[in-house]
């Protein structure tokens, strides 16, 4: 068995000179492939859902190509040059944000993006990355399981950025950005009893927050706690997306030919909806097809978090995939009812540009602390 295990290692030059290409330009070959499909996939529901806009799915199509361009780029930066501009990144990250305030740009309703002329962008976006490389840095010098005075400041590290961004407002990537620096701290070892006290402590408080909600937040809300009583204005929404993924049964009424988007019943169906545009059109099966690809994306995420080689890698592997993790089951659970309609798009799907570049940074990321480990064996 010895022998014929060696032999397999020193016979197999095709095999070895394709990992070493991929380990070469630092990427992870299993998690770029999955990307890959999950893009095309993507393209081909995009185009279905805005009614064959070819202007719209070439947009996507540079989208995509800036994205991947941005995730080769940061698959060539080593895990340590991340550790040692966490805390200048998070510190960037706050003055952008507060610039927010004062010289924001108002877009639907919403004070949320910069404009600087050739560009305009959202800092919401860069926190994603920076908050969780920051608190990813901050542990790693810390010796674990986490005392109660790491605790407290890593909450008021999760807290300042995501209270700012809920300013704007922005409770969507403001839940985003808990969750991204809720789960580097779970992973760095939060105990389950002080986890309980802190969800129990949010139960509490949650009463008070409607009395800080805009409208448009409290009926988001009461639609969701009741999706029929306003069908034709508040509940609209919700009731369309139900009655689309319900027709498409379980094959789907096939591609270009669902009636709720094509037909303008279903709104948003190219951004925060367009999950409901695929369970129209392909059925049961193409939303398990979806899934799949989500969960081996997932799948290779947490395989890398598992074998990083350092505090600082593995928690900010884990935060990364936790984070996409929760971003598709947002959206798939707000489109399908089983949560409130809060505004996050289907990753790497919805029709959109900021959200894909940072998800893509990300998986960039992922790829860095994959590709720059060291080996031990051979």
């Amino acid at each position: 068995m010895l022998f014929a295990n060696t032999f397999q290692r020193t016979h197999n030059p095709h095999q070895q000179n394709t990992r070493s290409f991929w380990r070469y330009i630092h990427i992870d070959m299993y998690l770029f492939l999955a990307i890959v499909l999950l893009t095309i996939m993507g393209l081909v529901i995009l185009y279905s859902a805005s009614s064959q806009n070819s202007s719209m799915l070439q947009q996507q199509v540079l989208h995509i190509g800036a994205a991947f361009a941005v995730m080769l780029l940061f698959a060539q930066i080593p895990p340590l040059i991340y550790q040692r501009w966490a805390v200048w990144l998070y510190g960037i990250g706050i003055i952008l944000l507060l610039s927010v305030l004062f010289f924001g740009h108002t877009g639907k309703g919403a004070e949320r993006w910069l404009n600087l002329g050739i560009l305009r962008f959202q800092p919401s976006e860069i926190m994603k990355l920076a908050l969780p490389l920051f608190l990813a840095s901050y542990f790693h010098k810390m010796h674990l399981p986490l005392n109660n005075q790491c605790i407290i400041a890593a909450i008021a590290i999760i807290l300042v950025p995501a209270l700012l961004v809920i300013k704007q407002p922005d409770q969507s990537t403001a839940a985003l950005l808990i969750i991204a620096g809720g789960s580097v701290l779970f992973l760095a070892g939060l105990s389950w009893r002080l986890l309980s006290s802190l969800f129990g402590l949010a139960m509490l408080c949650a009463p008070l927050a409607w009395y800080f909600m805009h409208d448009y937040q409290r009926q988001r809300l009461l639609t969701f706690l009741n999706p029929e009583r306003d069908p034709l204005n508040k509940s609209y929404h919700i009731i369309q997306s139900k009655i689309a993924i319900g027709s498409g049964g379980f094959f789907g009424k096939g591609w270009l030919n669902g009636t709720q988007s094509h037909l303008h019943f279903l709104p948003e169906h190219s951004t925060d909806f367009i999950f409901a545009v695929l369970g129209e059109e392909f059925g049961f099966i193409g939303a398990i097809i979806l899934i799949s690809v989500f969960m081996i994306i997932i799948l290779r995420g947490l395989y890398i978090t598992i074998h990083a080689q350092d505090t600082f890698s593995r928690l900010i592997a884990g935060s990364l995939t936790l984070t996409f993790f929760f971003s598709f089951f947002i959206n798939m659970g707000m489109v399908t009812g089983i949560l409130p309609v809060m505004g996050v798009p289907l990753p790497l799907v919805s029709y959109g540009g900021s959200s894909m570049i940072t998800l893509m940074a990300g998986f960039g990321i992922l790829m860095s602390i994959q590709t720059h480990r060291k080996l031990l064996t051979t």
